[in-house]
């Protein structure tokens, strides 16, 4: 990953060059991968961290919870991975690696796998970590009446046991190929058995290596160095997350020293101070997307989600609303899966072939449609919306904007209370990881995606149990060929992510998947 002082775009072909080794169960490689690059360095060069020092983080937007089981806004997310730790984690070339697990053994037959824990973890409070919370954890998780957001990772789950405080063991239906990659994300967490969604919706108790100070609502986030973290101590005393109105302002602060860190999504804001900071770019993994919910209105008929499809350019999107820094998209982005993005109908906008699918819809004269859009969730949001909208209105299709603060969005897009949605989704190195919570009839997030089939209930099934890294890819082909020949969504393009850090700073290593785990090694000068 180049460090630079002055700006320079990724070359698209980035996308494609991302180690994804150790994703699967019993040795199984990833499938026909191009060749990886190394791994991504620190935005500084590597220089020992002072200990101690409080290091200033701008984020646009307050996390709407603390609860990593029900996390879904990023900055929420991506807070609460310093604080909570999962049973596995990825490296910076999205390897699986130990975390709360040391290690683990998977059955012959793949149906069981055996963690044996680390010694001597305690959670912030001072109280031990052992086999007793991850059976809780993973049990409350799995209960519906709990909401926790990832519960379809562990649906294949069929018992837990703990037969000793060191072990834990995950009984399984199936095979499931995907399950040490997917345990990675912090809606799987491990809380301590003594704690509820109550205790932990105004307090935290993780194992990370950072425990909450405090919280003022529109102001900031405050971390401290949790003095139990089993791992290599974090150099920083205190790390805030300061609540800045928008990119500009965060740039501001930072030109003003008031700032040390942020990530940015916008590459105008990013170009603006890349001459007075280190910028680095990384291509991402998340992917923006016009959702639509086949389950409701408009949407709900084939040939109008079709009609839209043809109507939008997505290179024209993605140039209008970020300058071009990204790569069209089809629906999966992890690397050795990755969707073709020509292979879908209309790969090329045709607006007569919109016209056609308008007509067969039985509305000839055009048509309206409500799109619900966030504000002050991401980048180039609004952007997005005002770009699709301009393009679907030369195919007679009015794109009424639904402009909504970030919590209520977030609340009608969970419930899956839309028509249709502009909307930014992480990616993950696993396909099953992605998707398997929305198209399954049986994904907890169901509701979100409004559509389900026999065959896609089919095509999830058997992509957790093939081994076969050549099979395994031609599954996810067809589920991606399923999903774009009825234009369940309309995939737009995956962009990057500028992260800018001061002089004073070192030892932050960005991810393509987002993440801000790496926090945890950073420090001042």
């Amino acid at each position: 990953m180049t460090q630079l002082k002055k700006w320079s775009a990724r070359p698209a072909k980035a996308f494609a060059l991302i180690s994804v080794a150790s994703l699967v169960l019993a040795g199984c490689a990833a499938a026909e991968e191009e060749e990886p690059t190394a791994a991504p360095t620190a935005t500084q060069a590597e220089e020992p961290a002072a200990v101690g020092g409080n290091l200033v983080m701008g984020v646009t937007s307050d996390p709407d919870t603390i609860f990593p089981w029900k996390a879904t806004q990023f900055q929420a997310f991506r807070m609460l991975e310093n604080i909570y730790d999962t049973l596995t984690a990825f490296d910076a070339d999205l390897n699986v690696v130990p975390a709360l697990a040391e290690s683990w053994e998977v059955s012959a037959d793949g149906t069981s796998i055996t963690f044996n824990l680390r010694d001597g973890v305690k959670f912030a409070d001072g109280s031990d970590f052992d086999s007793a919370d991850v059976k809780y954890s993973y049990e409350a998780i799995q209960d519906e009446a709990n909401a926790g957001v990832a519960r379809s990772t562990l649906g294949g789950v069929t018992s837990i046991e703990a037969p000793d405080a060191d072990t834990v063991i995950l009984n399984l239906a199936t095979a499931d190929v995907g399950l040490l990659a997917n345990l990675t994300t912090t809606n799987l967490a491990i809380v301590s058995s003594d704690d509820t969604e109550e205790s932990l919706s105004n307090a935290t108790n993780g194992t990370g290596p950072f425990m909450l100070e405090s919280r003022t609502a529109g102001q900031n986030v405050i971390l401290a160095r949790n003095p139990n973290y089993w791992g290599d101590p974090t150099p920083l005393d205190t790390l805030e997350f300061r609540v800045l109105p928008d990119e500009a302002a965060i740039a501001a602060a930072m030109s003003a020293g008031n700032v040390q860190l942020a990530v940015f999504g916008d590459p105008i804001t990013a170009r603006a101070i890349a001459g007075e900071v280190t910028v680095n770019t990384t291509p991402q993994l998340s992917y923006h997307a016009l959702m639509m919910n086949p389950s409701k209105g408009t949407t709900s008929d084939q040939n109008v989600r079709l009609a839209i499809q043809c109507a939008i350019d997505r290179q024209v999107v993605l140039d209008t609303a970020l300058l071009g820094e990204g790569q069209v998209t089809g629906p999966i982005t992890s690397p050795a899966f990755r969707s073709d993005p020509s292979a879908r109908p209309c790969p090329e906008r045709d607006l007569a072939k919109a016209a056609e699918y308008l007509a067969a819809s039985g509305n000839p004269d055009g048509l309206e449609i409500d799109v619900m859009v966030p504000q002050g969730l991401y980048a180039g949001e609004l952007e997005i919306g005002q770009a699709v909208a301009a393009q679907l209105a030369e195919a007679n299709i009015t794109m009424n904007l639904e402009v909504e603060e970030r919590g209520t969005y977030i609340d009608r897009w969970i419930a899956g209370d839309f028509v249709a949605a502009i909307a930014q989704n992480g990616g993950k190195p696993d396909p099953d990881g992605m998707y398997g919570r929305y198209f399954p009839s049986t994904g907890n997030l169901n509701q979100v995606a409004g559509y389900s089939s026999a065959s896609m209930d089919q095509l999830f099934a058997d992509g957790k149990v093939e081994s076969d890294p050549v099979k395994r890819k031609a599954i996810y082909a067809d589920v991606s060929a399923e999903l774009e020949s009825n234009a369940v969504w309309v995939w737009l393009f995956s962009g990057y992510s500028y992260t800018a850090t001061s002089d004073t700073m070192t030892g932050f290593t960005p991810m393509t998947t987002g993440s801000w785990q790496y926090l945890r090694t950073t420090g001042l000068k």
